[in-house]
């Protein structure tokens, strides 16, 4: 491997270290339901994301809900002896894919039928430390 490509994979893996992610797959919601419950927390700290989970009306949120407490998890496994109440942790990325669809047939007048598809979709969420630089900025652009 040359130095430019270590280096450049050095510095991506010092990255990956304060970021961790959970995925759910094949969740029976629709994605465009479970993406008006993701708009909701993204950008959001962590803490603030669960208050409002817990608080909402919508089903996809009890599924985000486990999905945040798992990704919070994944970074306390990462980086051994750290708090995530001290060490500020927001959600960074949260993105849902459409998954496989289920096909099924409805009977309609006539002998006819209407095709229902019952769709699920694939949830990431990716949560973040928050750094002094990032803190800095945000606080300079308010």
């Amino acid at each position: 491997m040359g130095a430019r490509k270590k280096l450049r994979a050095e510095a991506m893996k010092e990255a990956r270290k304060s970021v961790a992610m959970a995925k759910l797959n094949n969740c029976p919601t629709s994605p465009r339901k479970m993406r008006l419950v993701a708009d909701m927390i993204r950008g959001v700290e962590v803490e603030k994301a669960i208050f409002m989970l817990k608080h909402s009306g919508k089903e996809a949120s009890i599924r985000l809900e486990k999905l945040l407490l798992s990704a919070v998890n994944n970074w306390e496994q990462k980086n051994e002896g750290e708090r995530s109440d001290a060490a500020g942790l927001y959600v960074k990325e949260i993105f849902v894919d459409s998954a496989r669809m289920l096909k099924r047939i409805q009977p309609a007048p006539q002998g006819r039928a209407h095709r229902i598809r019952k769709r699920s979709n694939h949830v990431t969420i990716v949560v973040d430390a928050k750094t002094v630089v990032e803190e800095v900025v945000t606080e300079s652009n308010s």
